[in-house]
Protein backbone atom coordinates (compact mmCIF):
# COMPACT_ATOMS: atom_id res chain seq x y z
CA UNK A 1 0.00 0.00 0.00
CA UNK A 2 2.89 2.43 0.93
CA UNK A 3 4.13 2.46 -2.96
CA UNK A 4 0.76 2.79 -4.67
CA UNK A 5 -0.22 5.65 -1.84
CA UNK A 6 3.12 6.99 -3.18
CA UNK A 7 2.24 6.67 -6.68
CA UNK A 8 -1.30 8.22 -5.97
CA UNK A 9 0.47 11.34 -4.68
CA UNK A 10 2.79 11.34 -7.27
CA UNK A 11 -0.09 11.17 -10.20
CA UNK A 12 -2.49 13.73 -8.08
CA UNK A 13 0.17 16.42 -7.05
CA UNK A 14 0.61 19.45 -9.27
CA UNK A 15 -2.88 18.99 -11.18
CA UNK A 16 -6.23 19.73 -11.12
CA UNK A 17 -8.04 17.09 -9.74
CA UNK A 18 -12.36 16.62 -9.66
CA UNK A 19 -13.40 13.82 -7.13
CA UNK A 20 -16.17 11.12 -7.54
CA UNK A 21 -17.55 10.21 -4.25
CA UNK A 22 -19.74 7.08 -4.06
CA UNK A 23 -20.85 5.15 -0.64
CA UNK A 24 -17.48 4.35 0.54
CA UNK A 25 -16.81 7.71 1.41
CA UNK A 26 -19.53 7.94 4.29
CA UNK A 27 -19.41 4.09 5.72
CA UNK A 28 -16.65 5.41 8.33
CA UNK A 29 -19.19 7.87 9.29
CA UNK A 30 -21.38 4.98 9.86
CA UNK A 31 -23.85 5.18 7.18
CA UNK A 32 -24.40 1.83 5.64
CA UNK A 33 -22.99 1.13 1.51
CA UNK A 34 -24.82 -0.85 -0.80
CA UNK A 35 -22.39 -3.38 -1.13
CA UNK A 36 -20.74 -4.31 2.19
CA UNK A 37 -21.23 -7.81 3.08
CA UNK A 38 -23.82 -7.28 5.91
CA UNK A 39 -25.94 -5.29 3.23
CA UNK A 40 -25.38 -7.65 0.58
CA UNK A 41 -26.97 -10.37 3.07
CA UNK A 42 -29.97 -7.98 3.02
CA UNK A 43 -30.15 -7.23 -0.63
CA UNK A 44 -33.64 -5.98 -1.54
CA UNK A 45 -35.06 -4.32 -4.09
CA UNK A 46 -34.76 -0.51 -3.55
CA UNK A 47 -37.58 1.55 -4.18
CA UNK A 48 -38.41 2.67 -8.10
CA UNK A 49 -40.03 5.96 -8.72
CA UNK A 50 -43.07 4.60 -10.87
CA UNK A 51 -44.03 2.42 -8.34
CA UNK A 52 -43.70 5.76 -5.71
CA UNK A 53 -45.35 8.00 -7.92
CA UNK A 54 -48.81 5.23 -8.18
CA UNK A 55 -48.72 3.30 -5.64
CA UNK A 56 -49.98 4.81 -2.12
CA UNK A 57 -48.58 1.54 -0.38
CA UNK A 58 -45.15 1.83 -2.08
CA UNK A 59 -45.01 5.28 -0.67
CA UNK A 60 -45.94 4.36 2.92
CA UNK A 61 -43.40 2.02 3.22
CA UNK A 62 -40.81 4.22 1.91
CA UNK A 63 -41.86 6.89 4.32
CA UNK A 64 -42.55 4.05 7.10
CA UNK A 65 -38.88 2.44 6.49
CA UNK A 66 -37.36 6.16 6.53
CA UNK A 67 -38.99 7.16 9.33
CA UNK A 68 -36.36 4.44 11.16
CA UNK A 69 -33.89 5.06 9.00
CA UNK A 70 -33.66 9.33 8.79
CA UNK A 71 -31.99 9.60 12.21
CA UNK A 72 -28.86 7.83 10.92
CA UNK A 73 -28.42 10.39 8.24
CA UNK A 74 -29.32 13.59 10.45
CA UNK A 75 -26.76 12.42 13.19
CA UNK A 76 -23.94 11.32 10.63
CA UNK A 77 -20.94 13.78 10.59
CA UNK A 78 -18.12 14.05 8.29
CA UNK A 79 -15.08 11.59 8.66
CA UNK A 80 -11.34 12.34 8.30
CA UNK A 81 -12.44 11.36 4.01
CA UNK A 82 -14.65 14.03 3.70
CA UNK A 83 -12.07 16.36 5.82
CA UNK A 84 -9.41 15.43 3.90
CA UNK A 85 -11.31 16.25 -0.04
CA UNK A 86 -12.56 19.74 1.47
CA UNK A 87 -8.78 20.50 2.54
CA UNK A 88 -7.84 19.44 -1.12
CA UNK A 89 -10.29 21.99 -2.21
CA UNK A 90 -8.97 24.71 0.02
CA UNK A 91 -5.73 23.95 -1.05
CA UNK A 92 -6.65 24.82 -4.79
CA UNK A 93 -5.56 20.85 -5.83
CA UNK A 94 -9.48 19.48 -6.16
CA UNK A 95 -11.62 21.86 -8.65
CA UNK A 96 -14.75 20.64 -7.31
CA UNK A 97 -16.71 17.21 -5.83
CA UNK A 98 -19.64 15.30 -7.64
CA UNK A 99 -21.18 12.79 -5.53
CA UNK A 100 -23.56 10.15 -5.67
CA UNK A 101 -24.45 10.34 -1.57
CA UNK A 102 -27.40 12.17 -0.47
CA UNK A 103 -26.12 12.48 2.91
CA UNK A 104 -24.80 16.08 2.93
CA UNK A 105 -21.60 15.12 4.46
CA UNK A 106 -19.43 16.76 1.97
CA UNK A 107 -21.58 19.73 2.79
CA UNK A 108 -20.59 19.58 6.10
CA UNK A 109 -16.84 19.13 6.13
CA UNK A 110 -16.99 22.07 4.30
CA UNK A 111 -16.63 21.45 0.75
CA UNK A 112 -18.31 24.17 -1.13
CA UNK A 113 -18.26 23.03 -5.17
CA UNK A 114 -20.69 20.21 -5.39
CA UNK A 115 -22.80 18.38 -7.32
CA UNK A 116 -25.33 16.03 -5.92
CA UNK A 117 -26.02 14.01 -8.34
CA UNK A 118 -28.77 12.27 -6.64
CA UNK A 119 -30.04 15.15 -4.55
CA UNK A 120 -29.83 15.21 -0.68
CA UNK A 121 -32.20 13.69 1.71
CA UNK A 122 -32.56 17.03 3.96
CA UNK A 123 -34.94 18.01 1.69
CA UNK A 124 -38.62 16.62 0.74
CA UNK A 125 -40.95 18.39 -2.26
CA UNK A 126 -44.14 18.09 -2.82
CA UNK A 127 -45.05 16.36 -6.28
CA UNK A 128 -47.81 19.31 -6.75
CA UNK A 129 -47.16 22.46 -6.06
CA UNK A 130 -43.14 22.02 -5.72
CA UNK A 131 -43.58 23.38 -1.96
CA UNK A 132 -39.71 21.89 -0.35
CA UNK A 133 -39.40 21.41 3.01
CA UNK A 134 -36.65 20.28 5.71
CA UNK A 135 -36.63 16.84 5.70
CA UNK A 136 -36.23 16.95 9.88
CA UNK A 137 -39.30 19.00 9.40
CA UNK A 138 -41.13 16.38 7.88
CA UNK A 139 -39.91 13.55 10.19
CA UNK A 140 -41.42 15.58 13.18
CA UNK A 141 -45.06 15.40 11.64
CA UNK A 142 -44.48 11.63 10.96
CA UNK A 143 -43.64 10.82 14.17
CA UNK A 144 -46.63 12.82 15.30
CA UNK A 145 -48.76 10.97 13.04
CA UNK A 146 -47.24 7.83 13.66
CA UNK A 147 -46.66 7.62 17.53
CA UNK A 148 -44.68 4.57 18.63
CA UNK A 149 -44.04 3.21 15.28
CA UNK A 150 -40.18 3.83 16.02
CA UNK A 151 -40.27 2.09 18.65
CA UNK A 152 -39.85 -1.26 17.09
CA UNK A 153 -36.53 -2.35 16.62
CA UNK A 154 -35.54 -2.49 12.83
CA UNK A 155 -32.25 -3.39 10.74
CA UNK A 156 -30.77 -0.34 9.03
CA UNK A 157 -29.94 0.43 5.40
CA UNK A 158 -28.11 2.52 2.70
CA UNK A 159 -30.00 5.99 2.29
CA UNK A 160 -31.84 6.28 5.51
CA UNK A 161 -33.84 3.06 4.71
CA UNK A 162 -34.82 0.14 7.15
CA UNK A 163 -35.37 -2.96 7.23
CA UNK A 164 -39.30 -3.39 7.88
CA UNK A 165 -42.19 -6.06 6.97
CA UNK A 166 -45.17 -5.68 5.24
CA UNK A 167 -47.10 -6.21 8.16
CA UNK A 168 -46.02 -3.78 10.17
CA UNK A 169 -46.88 -0.69 7.74
CA UNK A 170 -51.16 -1.42 9.34
CA UNK A 171 -51.94 1.59 10.11
CA UNK A 172 -49.67 3.89 9.07
CA UNK A 173 -49.82 7.42 8.43
CA UNK A 174 -48.45 9.36 5.16
CA UNK A 175 -48.11 13.28 5.76
CA UNK A 176 -49.35 15.54 2.67
CA UNK A 177 -47.89 18.60 1.70
CA UNK A 178 -49.09 21.41 4.49
CA UNK A 179 -49.48 23.93 1.40
CA UNK A 180 -51.59 22.03 -1.19
CA UNK A 181 -52.17 18.54 0.58
CA UNK A 182 -50.14 16.71 -2.57
CA UNK A 183 -47.84 13.56 -2.40
CA UNK A 184 -44.52 14.49 -0.77
CA UNK A 185 -41.49 13.06 -2.21
CA UNK A 186 -37.55 13.02 -1.05
CA UNK A 187 -35.72 14.93 -3.15
CA UNK A 188 -33.43 12.62 -4.40
CA UNK A 189 -33.46 11.03 -7.42
CA UNK A 190 -34.95 7.05 -6.99
CA UNK A 191 -34.47 3.91 -9.12
CA UNK A 192 -36.01 4.63 -12.96
CA UNK A 193 -35.75 7.61 -12.68
CA UNK A 194 -32.89 10.29 -14.54
CA UNK A 195 -30.89 12.38 -12.98
CA UNK A 196 -31.66 16.17 -13.38
CA UNK A 197 -30.00 17.47 -16.97
CA UNK A 198 -28.42 20.40 -15.53
CA UNK A 199 -26.64 18.55 -12.78
CA UNK A 200 -25.38 16.38 -15.57
CA UNK A 201 -24.22 19.51 -17.49
CA UNK A 202 -22.42 20.86 -14.09
CA UNK A 203 -20.76 17.76 -13.37
CA UNK A 204 -19.09 17.39 -16.79
CA UNK A 205 -17.96 20.88 -16.69
CA UNK A 206 -16.06 19.88 -13.87
CA UNK A 207 -14.27 16.84 -15.55
CA UNK A 208 -13.63 19.05 -18.26
CA UNK A 209 -11.72 21.81 -15.69
CA UNK A 210 -9.37 18.96 -14.36
CA UNK A 211 -6.45 17.40 -14.90
CA UNK A 212 -6.58 13.90 -13.61
CA UNK A 213 -9.79 12.10 -11.51
CA UNK A 214 -9.99 11.21 -8.32
CA UNK A 215 -12.90 8.25 -7.36
CA UNK A 216 -13.91 7.44 -3.78
CA UNK A 217 -15.46 5.09 -2.76
CA UNK A 218 -18.13 3.62 -5.26
CA UNK A 219 -18.03 0.79 -7.32
CA UNK A 220 -19.29 2.70 -10.25
CA UNK A 221 -21.78 0.23 -10.69
CA UNK A 222 -24.52 2.45 -11.93
CA UNK A 223 -24.26 4.55 -14.78
CA UNK A 224 -25.08 7.87 -13.30
CA UNK A 225 -21.17 8.29 -12.15
CA UNK A 226 -19.74 5.79 -14.23
CA UNK A 227 -20.11 8.07 -17.56
CA UNK A 228 -18.02 10.57 -15.48
CA UNK A 229 -14.84 7.59 -15.41
CA UNK A 230 -15.71 7.56 -19.12
CA UNK A 231 -15.66 10.93 -19.79
CA UNK A 232 -12.03 11.44 -18.32
CA UNK A 233 -10.92 9.08 -19.75
CA UNK A 234 -11.81 10.04 -23.43
CA UNK A 235 -9.92 13.41 -22.53
CA UNK A 236 -6.92 11.09 -21.37
CA UNK A 237 -6.59 12.73 -18.18
CA UNK A 238 -5.21 9.95 -15.21
CA UNK A 239 -7.79 8.30 -13.44
CA UNK A 240 -7.07 7.10 -9.66
CA UNK A 241 -9.68 4.82 -8.22
CA UNK A 242 -9.33 4.47 -4.48
CA UNK A 243 -12.13 1.79 -3.72
CA UNK A 244 -13.03 -1.41 -1.23
CA UNK A 245 -13.56 -4.41 -4.08
CA UNK A 246 -13.62 -4.02 -7.76
CA UNK A 247 -15.17 -1.30 -9.50
CA UNK A 248 -16.58 -1.47 -13.13
CA UNK A 249 -14.80 1.76 -13.96
CA UNK A 250 -11.11 -0.34 -13.24
CA UNK A 251 -10.38 -1.42 -16.98
CA UNK A 252 -9.82 3.00 -17.49
CA UNK A 253 -8.05 3.74 -14.24
CA UNK A 254 -4.27 5.18 -14.32
CA UNK A 255 -3.69 3.48 -11.07
CA UNK A 256 -6.31 1.79 -8.51
CA UNK A 257 -5.60 1.60 -4.77
CA UNK A 258 -7.93 -0.45 -2.50
CA UNK A 259 -7.98 0.97 0.67
CA UNK A 260 -10.20 2.99 3.42
CA UNK A 261 -10.53 6.43 2.02
CA UNK A 262 -10.54 7.64 6.04
CA UNK A 263 -7.03 6.39 6.35
CA UNK A 264 -5.53 7.62 2.78
CA UNK A 265 -7.11 10.40 1.93
CA UNK A 266 -5.97 12.56 4.82
CA UNK A 267 -2.36 11.55 3.99
CA UNK A 268 -2.94 12.49 0.25
CA UNK A 269 -3.96 16.14 0.92
CA UNK A 270 -0.81 16.55 3.15
CA UNK A 271 1.54 15.35 0.63
CA UNK A 272 0.00 17.15 -1.87
CA UNK A 273 -0.11 20.41 -0.40
CA UNK A 274 3.78 20.00 0.82
CA UNK A 275 4.61 19.21 -3.01
CA UNK A 276 2.14 21.78 -4.62
CA UNK A 277 4.08 24.82 -1.53
CA UNK A 278 7.55 23.46 -2.83
CA UNK A 279 7.11 24.00 -6.27
CA UNK A 280 5.18 27.16 -6.36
Amino acid sequence: MTTDLEALCTLLAGRRVVALTGAGCSTESGIPDYRSEGTRKRARNPMQYRAFLHDARARARYWARSLHGWPRIASARPNDAHRALAAMEREGALVGLITQNVDRLHHAAGSARIVELHGALAEVRCLACGTTAPRAQVQERLLHANPGFVERPVELNPDGDAELEDDALEGFRVVACEACGGVLKPDVVFFGDSVPRPRVDAAHAMVREADAMLVVGSSLAVYSGLRFVRAAAERAIPIAILNVGETRGDALATLRLEARAGAVLPIVAERIATRDARSA
